[in-house]
């Protein structure tokens, strides 16, 4: 058995991380639509909003402690377009990032349709609805509520993701308090968590591109039809684009409140005060002004 596995090991590092994240991504979403789906076909007999909340949060941690030693985890293309940004991961890795990602949550769709294909048939009465009161579509992907404007949509999604780059980037900022050792996959899940119960109601907290679109082809082309890209108005793009802008926004807020202020490490402080700089002061902050720093 040690034999035949080791033949089937992918030697190109791209790939493998590749394979990471869709795995990752798969976990968390077979957990997350698979709670969506236990909830709403038993008619919230057997679960109700916050198990979709624990569905979700702990199917992010579950995806993470899958893929975090191989891909780092993103597990969301949004995550890795704002660490692209920050030139944390390279531009090259980027679409391959985003497919494997969007590829995973349609797997993922694919199991929990399989999984629950005749209580989905049961409750729709043999048919697939997008909208009503025997909707199935919503299982899988985000669809607005009725009160809720296009724009209004944008600007939950845009909040929403801010709101969780906001907290990764915090978990994993080691010159802050970043999340002990071996605990970061629980506390991304707590973020996902909270942000499910404080901002979940008005359309699903997508936060996440692939999370809505790779569940949302799957229904498009598995008999819920063209419906789900015309309801809410044309809802799908907003998941689509605004997490992105989202994530931008939030990244950018964590840099100018947090990040850029942090002091250099004690190490570079050490160094500088050897070289001659005055205590509480840097190398740095004397070449901005012109002054040579005093050898010992």
């Amino acid at each position: 058995m040690e034999t035949l596995l080791r033949r089937c090991r992918v030697q190109n590092q791209l790939l493998r991380e590749c394979m990471a994240e869709c795995l990752g991504v798969y976990v968390m979403i077979l957990f997350g639509c698979g709670s969506v789906a236990q909830v709403v076909t038993t008619g919230e007999r057997k679960g109700q909003y916050l198990s979709i909340n624990l569905g979700f949060a702990l199917g992010t941690s579950f995806g993470v402690f899958v893929s975090r030693g191989v891909s780092g985890a993103h597990l969301n293309p949004a995550v890795s377009l704002s660490l692209c940004v920050l030139g944390r991961h390279p531009w090259t890795k980027f679409p391959f990032y985003l497919v494997s990602q969007v590829l995973g949550a349609f797997l993922a769709a694919a199991t929990v349709s399989l999984q629950y294909h005749e209580a989905i048939r049961s409750f729709g009465g043999g048919e697939l609805q997008v909208t009503g009161a025997t909707a199935t579509a919503g299982i899988f992907a985000t669809y607005p509520a009725d009160y809720l404007s296009l724009w209004g949509g944008v600007a939950d999604q845009v909040i929403g993701t801010a709101a969780l780059l906001v907290c990764v980037l915090a978990l994993g900022d080691s010159r802050n308090s970043p999340a002990p050792a071996g605990l970061e996959p629980v506390l991304v899940g707590a973020a996902v968590l909270v942000i499910g119960v404080s901002m979940g109601s008005n359309s699903g907290y997508a936060i996440n591109p692939a999370r809505d679109i790779g569940p949302r082809l799957f229904t498009y082309f598995t008999g819920w039809g063209v419906e789900v890209f015309q309801a809410g108005g044309g809802w799908w793009w907003v998941p689509l684009v605004a997490t992105f802008v989202g994530a931008l926004l939030g990244t950018l807020i964590y840099e100018l409140f947090i990040e850029v202020h942090h002091p250099d490490s004690p190490a570079e402080l050490r160094a500088a005060r050897g070289q001659g700089v005055p205590a509480g002061r840097t190398k740095k902050d004397l070449e901005l002004e012109g002054v040579e720093p005093v050898q010992a």
